[in-house]
């Protein structure tokens, strides 16, 4: 069974410690290929070990959180650290996308190189109403994204119209379709609602939206 996680000399891999309930549990190959989970850990993800295992990791996280997250993933791998913790929003079938927390920790073998990474995510309370976007969603036309970017980074219209060489008025025009879109009520409200919602990268600077979501 691909969930009887086996003993290790590190102490990992005890099934019986990892079966609790929002408690999702995995162990990953060095290149983040899921080799074993828990049952809360198939629930979340595909019901079945078939439908899990053997899928990497990274296709099991939203887009907004990929790149940020794969840079510690690698760190793990490289040696570099031993464990982290980090935010992360992951999609389940369907679609379903839910937010939490999730830890990586390191495990050796016989030598000194990573043998595997455990992973254990517990979902935020509420999580799964939050209103996280998948990646098959394109809201966003080209302009409509550049404008998001801008006002992310704290451009104002005229700036922002200078940049995409609009005028002050097709600006406002944008980002109130953007406000419409997004249902906030101002721009502060905007760039906060894009970052729940998974459409701007997390961890980058100057602020990026997913491509996932532009049409």
């Amino acid at each position: 069974m691909a969930s009887d996680l086996k003993p290790d000399q590190n102490g990992y891999g005890r099934a019986q410690e990892f079966d609790q309930p929002g408690l999702c549990m995995a162990l990953l190959d060095p290149a983040l290929t899921v080799q074993q989970a828990n049952e809360e850990f198939f629930r979340r993800f595909g019901d079945s070990s078939a439908g899990v295992c053997g899928r990497s990791f990274r296709d099991l996280v939203h887009p907004s959180v990929q790149q940020p997250l794969m840079r510690q993933f690698s760190r793990l791998v490289e040696g570099k650290r031993q464990r982290f913790a980090s935010h992360v929003v992951a999609v389940g079938p369907e679609d379903f996308a839910f937010a939490g927390t999730l830890t990586a920790a390191a495990v050796s073998g016989d030598t000194p190189d990573v043998a595997a990474i455990l992973v254990l995510m517990r979902s935020s309370e509420g999580s799964e109403d939050a209103g996280v976007l998948t990646h098959q969603k394109k809201i966003l036309t080209e302009i409509d994204a550049r404008i998001l970017e801008g006002i992310a980074a704290g451009l104002s219209t005229i700036p922002l119209a200078s940049r995409l060489y609009l005028s002050r008025q097709g600006v406002e025009y944008h980002v109130t379709g953007l406000l419409r879109k997004l249902r906030v009520p101002n721009r502060a409200a905007l760039v906060s609602r894009a970052y729940s919602m998974g459409v701007l990268n997390v961890g980058t600077w100057p602020p990026k939206v997913v491509e996932d979501f532009i049409k």
